[in-house]
């Protein structure tokens, strides 16, 4: 009899062990096996998210949706699709539908209703291509100070994009067309700033190399001249290196204790290091972004303006460009259960376990963007098949 408890108590251990050993910490910059679909559609027995207090929301979304519609008419947009098994004629119904529902349910119960019957939900295949979930992170437009021209206290440009940057019909980086011929790949951050190779293209200039580093996460500004009138600069192109995100580089070397990289903290740091190890860090990030002067505010990858609140990036090789989308985390939280559109994507979002939620213009987006990491959901809603183009939702 002692003998078989021993066993089951050893047993149970042994379970126990297998068990805590299969807990895997999530890698959301885990990127998808090659094949893997990014989208998963749910099931009949799968629950879907409370799209109903949204209704309520529908002023708040009907200017993002706006910008994603006319996205998805124009004939450029056809190129991108299909993607991700949705075929351009679904993309564009799916949301002229949803902006039906928006206008016409009766009431945030109707609304759920319709969606449940009308729209497929599809959850992000996530950081495990399981759908596992996706880590939400945050970008902003800061408003930062600055100069057109370079004195002893601004001394930090932001540049323009180069003749020499070779892409391609869809932004994409095919090389340098240095002295010397085409190159595959342009110079990294490091090599940039030593050569002085962009002297002349100067747009602005700044009196803090981490306010050009934030520019160059965020890929605009509004940068307040000494006049107190604002020079808005959006994004126009990068150098196609890799990102690193510098508050890992230096949670990595335990300069800032890990998992208290903010943007507080990393500005913090900055103002009492050595200039040299600032450039140090800075440098680890070889991408490196080029802007170009706006009017208004500023525009996502698919050159419509990017709505505070409204407008996420993703990876774009996975995911449908404009599409409706809606975050999931812990309750209360402000930046996500709500309905986003895709009409963006960034350097450092290049997984189907990671998107970014964009916030507006300020010290306040500024604030809460640095910040943010919210482990959620991530799903998109398309018009089932059935009641595509040619059911009567043409």
């Amino acid at each position: 009899m002692l003998a078989a408890m021993k066993r089951v108590l050893l047993s149970t251990l042994l379970l126990s062990l297998i068990a805590t050993a299969c807990k895997t910490t999530p890698d959301y910059g885990n990127p998808l096996d090659e094949g893997a679909p990014a989208l998963l559609p749910l099931g009949p027995k799968d629950k879907i998210p409370d799209f109903s207090r949204q209704w309520e929301q529908r002023d708040q979304l009907l200017p993002a949706l706006e910008n994603s519609l006319a996205w998805t008419r124009r004939e450029h947009a056809r190129q991108f699709f299909p993607i991700a098994g949705i075929d351009h004629e679904r993309a564009l119904a799916s949301l002229e539908r949803f902006r039906e529902l928006l206008s016409g349910s009766y009431g945030p119960e109707a609304f759920q209703e319709s969606l449940e019957q009308e729209f497929q939900v599809y959850k992000s295949a996530g950081w495990d291509g399981r759908g596992g979930g996706v880590l939400f992170t945050a970008y902003c437009t800061p408003v930062l100070r600055g100069s057109l021209k370079p004195d002893e206290e601004f001394r930090y440009p932001l540049f323009s994009l180069p003749p020499d940057l070779a892409r391609g019909r869809d932004g994409g980086v095919l090389g340098w067309d240095s002295p010397h011929g085409r190159l595959p790949q342009y110079p990294a951050r490091g090599a940039i700033e030593a050569s002085g190779m962009l002297a002349g293209r100067e747009l602005v200039w700044l009196a803090d190399p981490i306010d050009a580093y934030i520019a160059h996460v965020n890929g605009s500004a509004f940068v307040e001249l000494a006049d107190g009138a604002l020079f808005r600069i959006g994004y126009a192109g990068k150098n196609g290196r890799p990102y690193s995100s510098l508050g890992k580089e230096l949670e990595g070397d335990s300069v800032i204790p890990r998992g208290e990289a903010s943007l507080g903290t990393i500005r913090a740091w900055a103002a009492t290091a050595p200039p040299e190890e600032v450039r140090g860090y800075l440098t680890r990030n070889q991408s490196f972004v080029f802007f170009t002067p706006i009017e208004g505010n500023p525009h996502g990858s698919l050159d419509v303006e990017v709505t505070s609140g409204r407008s996420l990036a993703t990876d774009k090789a996975l995911f449908p460009r404009g599409a409706l989308v809606f975050a999931t985390g812990p309750a209360g939280e402000p930046t996500v259960n709500r309905f986003l559109f895709d009409q963006d994507t960034g350097s450092a979002i290049r997984t189907a376990g990671r998107a970014d939620l964009y916030l507006g213009i300020g010290p306040e987006a500024e604030e809460i963007a640095g910040r943010t990491q919210v482990e959620g959901q991530l799903y998109y809603l398309f018009l089932k098949s059935e009641r595509g183009p040619g059911n009567g939702l043409e």
